[in-house]
């Protein structure tokens, strides 16, 4: 991301919107990641439903035919290279890059950081409730699927045995907030810069399935269920809309002229 996304500064006298106090969206913030950690912590437990549901989601992919995940596997197996980093950008890009996102609208697009606060809030509040109502084993703990444990295999792993893991719920793999968090940062993105190459961050949610699925850590249907929380909270919480060159929400922020094409997407 740089200045040359952004729109100019806006005239004197033009509305902006206010910056929300720093102090209060950092512990917004950090309770959103706390909540989405201790939150499914709560829903520990359930071993033989968590797989028994896990078969019955392998069965329903397969009876309407969805990709099987094995396909997705083999690929990244062709070379312990790549399959090392699948495993790394499942480990380590998930929290700091939805972070970054944040910290970067909050900077540069105060409208459009609180209109996406709200909705991974909203998100990550409707995720909590699956994993005790469906709790779900992942692929990579079910035998039958031909998946292997790329992490355990491989590394880097962030989970340890499900028994003696007391920092996540390996049983609640269903939504991928990996995905849902992921597709959020595209959409919010594309939605807060100008860019004829912003549909270019569509590649961060596109990268996350294929890294979920291919690490077993995931089903499709995680993904599908993800996408549509995040599209019911889209429906309801609306971004600041462009209109007569501002943009509205808590406020306006006046928009320049189109500027020339850029030579790169946000960065």
């Amino acid at each position: 991301m740089n200045a040359r996304t952004e729109p100019a500064a806006p005239e004197p006298g033009a509305p902006t919107t206010a910056r929300p106090p720093l102090l209060r969206e950092f512990l917004l913030v950090a309770g959103l990641f706390l909540v989405y950690k201790l939150g499914r912590q709560l829903a520990v437990g359930h071993t033989a439903d968590a797989f028994r549901d896990a078969h019955r989601v392998w069965g329903l992919e397969r009876a309407v035919h969805l990709p099987d995940e094995t396909a997705v596997q083999s690929a990244l197996l062709h070379g312990d290279t790549l399959v090392h980093l699948a495993n790394t950008y499942y480990a380590a890009v998930h929290f700091p890059a939805t972070l970054a996102f944040l910290v970067w609208l909050y900077l540069r697009r105060p409208a459009h950081y609180l209109w996406a606060r709200r909705v991974l809030a909203a998100v990550t509040a409707a995720a909590l409730v699956l994993p005790f109502t469906f709790p779900l084993a992942p692929p990579r703990m079910v035998t039958g699927t031909g998946l292997v444990d790329t992490g355990r295999l491989y590394g880097p792993s962030v989970y340890g045995p499900p028994a003696g893991d007391h920092l996540s719920n390996q049983f609640a793999a269903m939504p991928s907030l990996h995905f849902g968090w992921a597709l959020m940062v595209a959409i919010g993105l594309i939605a807060a810069t100008r860019s004829r190459l912003r549909w270019l961050w569509l590649l961060h949610p596109l990268v996350t399935l294929l890294v979920i699925v291919g690490t077993a850590n995931h089903y499709w249907l995680d993904a599908i269920a993800a996408t549509a929380l995040l599209g019911v909270a889209l429906a309801v919480i609306h971004p600041p809309a462009r209109a007569s060159g501002t943009v509205a929400g808590h406020g306006s922020e006046r928009l320049a002229p189109r500027e020339p094409a850029l030579a790169g997407a946000a960065r």
